[in-house]
C-alpha cells in the first residue's frame, strides 16, 4: 500500500513546519504529499517547499477551487511544479468548492452549472498541458493562442477531481486521471467507486481523517469539524447517503433554531468514528487499512492534530498510519 499525507489539516502548525512534516513523510516511506487551498497557504508555494525538503515525494493539490484559478494559471502552476520534480508525479487536484469559499471569501462567481463548468475546465486544462497553442471558446472559459511556456517531458501533471455525489463521481471517472474522495466513511467507498466506474477507470484516492488523540479532548473538535461540513449541501447529501441522515437533519434543525452548540452536539459518536477517527496507534492503522479494503487505491492521511501539542499529535498519527 502506498500512502500519502496532506498538510490541509495542519495549518495551525504554520507554513514553516512544512519542510519538517515533508521530511518525516519521506522517512516513513510515504509516497505523496498534498495540500489544499481556501483561505490560508497558497498550495503551490507550499508544495514547492515540500519538494525542496523531501525530493522523493509525489506532490498534489487536494484541492484548489476552479473559480479562483483560471485553467491557464492552474496549468502553469502544475507545470512549474512538474518541471521542478521531473522524476515525480504531480497531481493537479481541483474541485468545485463551495459558495462560501469561492464567493464570500474570494469574490468569484460560484455558478449554477457545476458539472458543465468542471467538464469544460478539465477539457481545457488537459489541452493546455500538452504544450501546443490552444484556442478555446466555451460557456465558461475562453483562451486564444495560449501556449504553455514550461517545457515538459513525457510526464505530465495528472488531473484529479474532488467528487462527492453521483454526477461529479461519474465525471471524474470519465475525464480525470483520479478522483479524490473526502470526509467519506470507508463503508460508503464502494458506492462511490461504482459511480466512478460508470464514467471510466480513474484511480481512487481518498483523504483518511484520523488522529492518535485522547477521545475526551478530541471529540469536541471532531463535532465542530463535521458540523461545518454538514452545513454544506454537497457534504450533507453525501453524509445522508452514507447513513448519517438523522445527524444531518437534527443538526440543521437546531442550527435553524439558533442553537449552534446543539447543532454540533447532534454529531453522533458513531459519525465521528466513521469519518474523523480518534484512537490508539493500532486503531488508526486499522482505520487506514479499512479504506484500502473498501477499494481505495491510494489513501492520503489527513492527520487530526487535536491535542495540547499539535505537532506531536500529528507526527504520532503519521507514524501510526505508516504501520498500516
Amino acid at each position: 500500500m502506498e500512502l500519502g499525507v496532506t498538510f490541509a489539516s495542519l495549518g495551525a502548525l504554520g507554513a514553516r513546519s512544512v519542510p519538517g512534516i515533508a521530511r518525516l513523510a519521506e522517512e516513513l516511506r510515504y509516497r505523496s504529499f498534498w495540500t489544499a487551498e481556501a483561505n490560508a497557504t497558497d498550495a503551490f508555494t507550499l508544495l514547492g517547499a515540500a519538494a525542496v525538503a523531501a525530493p522523493g515525494l509525489d506532490l498534489g493539490t487536494g484541492v484548489v477551487p476552479v473559480q479562483i484559478r483560471t485553467p491557464s494559471l492552474a496549468a502553469m502552476s502544475a507545470a512549474t511544479l512538474a518541471a521542478l520534480v521531473p522524476d515525480n508525479e504531480v497531481y493537479l487536484g481541483v474541485g468545485i468548492s463551495t459558495p462560501v469559499v469561492a464567493g464570500r471569501w474570494h469574490g468569484a462567481t460560484y455558478g449554477r452549472r457545476p458539472i458543465a463548468q468542471m467538464r469544460e475546465y478539465l477539457t481545457l486544462v488537459r489541452e493546455l498541458l500538452e504544450g501546443e497553442a490552444v484556442t478555446f471558446k466555451g460557456d465558461f472559459y475562453e483562451v486564444h493562442r495560449f501556449r504553455l511556456g514550461v517545457r515538459l517531458g513525457d510526464r505530465r501533471p495528472r488531473l484529479v477531481l474532488a467528487a462527492l455525489n453521483p454526477q461529479m463521481l461519474r465525471l471524474a471517472g470519465e475525464m480525470a486521471d483520479a478522483v479524490l474522495l473526502n470526509y467519506i466513511p470507508s463503508t460508503h467507498v464502494p458506492a462511490s467507486v461504482a459511480h466512478v466506474r460508470e464514467g471510466g477507470d480513474a484511480r481512487i484516492l481518498a483523504y483518511v481523517h484520523a488522529g492518535v488523540c485522547d477521545w475526551e479532548v478530541a471529540a469536541p473538535y471532531a463535532r465542530r469539524d463535521l458540523f461545518g461540513y454538514a452545513m454544506a449541501d454537497g457534504y450533507a447529501d453525501m453524509f445522508t447517503k452514507a447513513g448519517f441522515g438523522d445527524e444531518v437533519t437534527e443538526l440543521r434543525d437546531r442550527y435553524a433554531a439558533g442553537d449552534r452548540k446543539g447543532a454540533a452536539d447532534a454529531i453522533s459518536d458513531e459519525m465521528i468514528r466513521a469519518i474523523d477517527f480518534i484512537g490508539s496507534p493500532g486503531e488508526v492503522a486499522s482505520f487506514v487499512r479499512s479504506y484500502v479494503d473498501a477499494g481505495v487505491d491510494h489513501p492520503i492521511l489527513m492527520p487530526l492534530p487535536w491535542g495540547e501539542d499539535r505537532r506531536a499529535v500529528a507526527e504520532a498519527t503519521m507514524v501510526a498510519a505508516a504501520d498500516a
